[in-house]
């Protein structure tokens, strides 16, 4: 690989094997690890990128839809954890189609509560409620979850804030808006 003789990746650990590996190599990992936490705001910006633009044959964007339903949260008076949440959760479309809800509910779990982990983590099944009957799937698949104590909050995200955020003429906050929020949450060590 001729482009990696000209990047100089800084001090790395000298195993080959992590079964010997050393304090001092793992003090070179964790110095470096420091500087993966601190970017990992503007990654998650970056990835709001690969949204712009994709409709996948929905009336808006998909980084539209994950906006106005933000923005429908914040208008709704949902506190600052939960608009991240509405914000965040289709983020995994472009990269997995088939299970995208994980990928939110994976990127935003050390930083927000049970209930809107689990919200985000289901929130693929609930908002099924509203068109896989289209697809000749059930539309009651969500049903598999009655009595679970986070329910409602799932089902009440999808209602309120999912399922209605296809709207070309609604007047959604600017995605700057959200910056400051993206850069505080995610620039905060969640074990410390």
């Amino acid at each position: 690989h001729p482009m990696t003789d000209l990047i100089d990746p800084g001090p790395r650990a000298s195993f080959t094997d992590m079964s010997t590996s050393t304090k001092e190599d793992w003090m070179v990992i964790m110095e470096q690890r420091a500087e993966l936490e601190q970017s990992l705001p503007e990654r998650i910006i970056e990835q709001f990128e690969h949204l712009r633009n994709d409709y996948g044959g929905f009336p808006v964007d998909r980084l539209e839809h994950s906006i106005q339903t933000a923005t429908r949260a914040e208008r709704d008076g949902r506190d600052d954890q939960y608009v991240l949440c509405a914000l965040l959760h289709d983020i995994g479309d472009p990269l997995t189609p088939y299970n995208h809800p994980d990928v939110a509910a994976a990127i935003l779990k050390p930083f927000v509560s049970e209930a809107n982990h689990w919200m985000v983590e289901n929130h693929g099944i609930f908002q099924g409620y509203y068109f896989w009957h289209h697809l000749g799937m059930d539309r009651d698949t969500r049903d598999k979850f009655a009595g679970h104590e986070h329910y409602d909050h799932c089902a009440t995200f999808c209602s309120e804030y999912d399922a209605p955020a296809f709207d070309p003429s609604y007047d959604s906050n600017p995605f700057e808006h959200y910056l400051p929020l993206i850069r505080d949450v995610f620039g905060t060590n969640p074990r410390r």
